[in-house]
């Protein structure tokens, strides 16, 4: 993968889980809800395995999504890294607003 095509992907996972981070926060007023909800949504994108399979087949599921992840190139450990920061930096955001007083509905 060329190096700007990394440099564009990780911008948009930054800035597209900042924004939905954000207005999550801001409308169900939980600083850190999209930092809890992340992990869940990588899983979705990395593995193959249904999600009820995770409680089913337990061991399975979990070894498959462990060889997945081991399996990830650079680039797209850095991307999907890219989006948590965005998810993070959004929860820091929003408590720094509410510190300073702003009320978001």
């Amino acid at each position: 993968m060329p190096i700007w095509v990394v440099i564009i992907s990780m911008l948009l996972f930054f800035v597209l889980f900042f924004g939905i981070g954000f207005l999550l926060n801001m409308l169900l007023r939980m600083s850190w809800i999209m930092t809890i909800i992340y992990p869940l949504i990588t899983v979705f994108i990395v593995d193959k395995v249904r999600f009820i399979e995770y409680f089913t087949n337990s061991k399975s599921a979990f070894s498959q999504l462990g060889e997945k992840v081991s399996s990830l190139a650079t680039a797209d450990l850095l991307i999907l890294s890219s989006g948590l920061a965005g998810a993070i930096v959004a929860g820091m955001v929003i408590k720094m607003l509410r510190k300073n007083g702003y009320q978001m509905f």
